[in-house]
């Protein structure tokens, strides 16, 4: 058996996995109003995420209730969601929804194609706070 543990790591040898995101507890974190955030200071977690705000009409109607959407990435699930919206503007949001939605079927004279599909959040605040997602739009 000496010649299998040759290539066998001892447990020293083997490096420890960080906690998965979805493993993490949530931080504590008081909410701050109008929270500015240097375009520097978020973690490469938080930009994978939370790709772009959808700024539609009907999102602009769903904000004036407190619901924000927001395009993320493919593989983002709602504990990823919820830890980059706080980390971005600085408040925990009560529930996330999270939708798949399929990409349109176009043509272009004779060719035949698909948009992309994409992954679409919905981010429901405590009453009371905002985002200011839609300033300069």
């Amino acid at each position: 058996m000496s010649l299998l543990n040759r290539f066998k790591k001892s447990d020293s040898e083997i490096p420890v996995k960080k906690k998965a995101l979805s493993e993490a507890k949530l931080p504590d974190v008081q909410v701050a109003k109008n929270k500015s955030v240097k375009a520097g200071s978020l973690s490469a977690v938080t930009t994978d995420v939370v790709v772009k705000p959808l700024v539609t009409e009907k999102t602009a109607v769903l904000a004036s209730n407190g619901k924000y959407v927001f395009v993320v990435s493919g593989g983002a699930n709602r504990v990823q969601v919820k830890i980059a919206i706080n980390e971005m503007f600085g408040v925990m949001p009560t529930f996330v929804n999270i939708q798949n939605v399929r990409g349109k079927r176009v043509r272009f004279g004779k060719r035949h194609g698909k948009r992309s599909d994409w992954k679409k959040a919905i981010v429901t605040l405590p009453k009371g706070q905002k985002i200011n997602v839609y300033e300069g739009v």
